[in-house]
């Protein structure tokens, strides 16, 4: 009996559970559709996405956006000074300088360009090619940011450091003492 009464009442839930209860109105359903695709919008650019996405630090994400703006619009200067600076961050040094020269070869004057080029050349030691270019970068910006003017100022240090490193000769000089108040300066030339 005990067996019978658990059938009952299992069956009458479960017959319960099925019984269509109404859902929403027509109305609560239409206000909680997805709202549909348009295919004749645009997206958002690629490079604004990729801006704000290097700004927050996710160059991999950026790196991807950057590529979704190149196949919107070709690689056009910006595309591609955008590319390089993200593989510049990415630590990707030779793609980066490739990227940039070819921003660079685009459009001459663009400072953006220049100024990252500049610092993958430093990166990768070429600190006389790194000083004209950032000189010319110098130039187009009317010598107003901050940032630029600092790498050039950078880029002349290191290009007269190996200057004076290069000539310098290693002398080995000794100060000896000769009797009371006498010194006399020693090489091992």
């Amino acid at each position: 009996m005990r067996r019978l009464w658990a059938f009952v009442t299992t069956s009458l839930v479960i017959l319960a559970a099925c019984q269509p209860t109404g859902g929403l109105s027509p109305r609560d359903t239409a206000r909680n559709a997805p709202l549909p695709a348009n295919g004749h919008e645009k997206g958002v650019d690629g490079l604004l996405v990729g801006h704000r996405l290097m700004a927050a630090g996710e160059f991999d994400l950026a790196l991807r956006a950057y590529l979704r703006a190149a196949a919107e619009q070709g690689m056009n200067v910006d595309v591609l000074s955008a590319l390089g600076s993200v593989n510049l961050h990415l630590g990707r040094l030779g793609q980066s300088e490739k990227l940039l020269r070819r921003a660079v070869d685009l459009d001459p004057s663009f400072v953006p360009a220049l100024n990252n080029l500049g610092v993958v050349l430093m990166e990768r030691g070429k600190a006389g090619e790194a000083r004209v270019v950032f000189q010319q970068a110098f130039a187009q910006d009317s010598g107003e940011t901050d940032s630029i003017r600092e790498n050039l100022r950078l880029a002349i240090a290191r290009t007269q450091k190996s200057i004076y490193n290069e000539k310098e000769e290693v002398h080995n000089f000794s100060l000896v003492r000769r009797g009371q108040g006498q010194y006399v300066l020693l090489s091992s030339l």
